[in-house]
């Protein structure tokens, strides 16, 4: 079957019932969502948003973060009991929800239900040495893959990532360190609660990991990084990230920490493809929101990315994706049920 191309798609949707351009972002989605999907008529299936849960063993003394490390875990029962930000807005917007322990410091009843896939009582702290073993971030990385497939096999075409982990923003902020270049200070925000004391101590501490690790070696590989500095639960979201392109799924990208994992999956695949355009995972990616934490713009520029949403978030737990998947529900809509000024017998210039 011949190739749907951006051109064909670019020429229906400008000739729908309105001046070209008039429907702004919502255009490019629905190009975008066209072209991955292969099709004039893309529909968003069982949109559904996973949150991975796991804790970071720098968190513990409290140096990075003002919350202590046991909120990760009480977070996790407020998710499966409903009362978080996230659930209310998948309830709102129809929008599945799934909880993965990746890692969290608390041994759950097994009757909890969520998805129980910890690697281990959180990660070790970085600070002082390897956060994780390699084995154990190709275990991470293969879980979150292994759990996409599996939303995808439930016939979801539209996924979404979120996360909670106390003192991850740290790890983010290394993340995006080691792959963009910039200088630590610009990485790294407040987090969840702390004062501007708190966060010169985190930038102070975080550069002392750099020396440390030696993140200003390019030529770490994705698992190697990981395991220096990485969570459970961002390298999932990074292998989440691998398997939905590698299937053809719509990804919504949310905030600071996922947009860290996703600079992770690229280098994932790039090191396993042929050539960087057979591994271009951002044809996939919408990305949600930009988040109100110090150095998502900048990711954000850094991969030429235009977020669709600017509202001040800085909660994670995936909550701006789940506010922008209307956003494509709409943008499909459009392109399918909108008329064209030939069938609607309206004149064009």
């Amino acid at each position: 079957m011949p190739m749907i191309t951006k051109q064909t798609l670019q020429h229906i949707i400008d000739h729908k019932t309105k001046p070209v351009g008039s429907l702004g972002l919502l255009e490019t989605i629905a190009l975008q969502a066209a072209l991955v999907q292969q099709t004039a008529k893309p529909v968003i299936s069982k949109p559904t948003l996973l949150v991975f849960a796991a804790d970071h063993g720098i968190a513990a003394g409290g140096l990075v973060n003002p919350y202590p490390q046991a909120v990760t875990a009480q977070m996790l029962h407020n998710f499966v009991h409903g009362g978080a930000a996230i659930n209310v807005f998948c309830r709102q917007h129809h929008i599945n929800l799934m909880v993965i322990d990746a890692g969290v410091n608390t041994v759950f009843d097994d009757a909890l239900p969520i998805v129980h896939a910890k690697i281990a009582m959180g990660t070790a702290d970085y600070s002082i040495g390897v956060a994780m073993t390699e084995q154990q971030a190709n275990t991470a990385i293969e879980k979150g893959a292994a759990l996409v497939q599996q939303v995808y096999n439930n016939g979801c075409n539209t996924i979404a990532f979120g996360e909670m982990g106390i003192g991850n923003t740290s790890a983010a902020a290394l993340i995006m360190h080691h792959y963009t270049g910039l200088p630590v200070q610009q990485c790294t925000g407040k987090g969840t609660g702390s004062n501007t004391l708190q966060l010169l101590q985190k930038i102070k501490i975080l550069e002392t990991v750099v020396t440390l690790h030696q993140l200003t070696n390019r030529q770490l590989s994705p698992c190697q990084l990981l395991s220096r500095i990485g969570g459970f639960e961002i390298a999932m979201i990074a292998g989440a990230f691998v398997k939905a392109y590698q299937l053809g799924m719509l990804v919504v990208v949310d905030g600071f920490i996922v947009t860290a994992a996703l600079l992770v999956a690229q280098q994932l695949l790039l090191q396993n493809a042929a050539t960087p355009a057979a591994a271009n995972l951002l044809d996939n990616c919408i990305f949600a929101h930009v988040s109100g934490e110090e150095g998502h713009s900048k990711m954000l520029q850094f991969l030429q990315a235009t977020p669709l949403l600017q509202l001040g978030m800085r909660l994670g737990e995936g909550t701006g994706a789940a506010l922008a998947i209307p956003l494509l529900q709409s943008a499909v809509l459009f392109l399918n049920e909108m008329a064209s000024f030939e069938s609607a017998g309206v004149q064009n210039k």
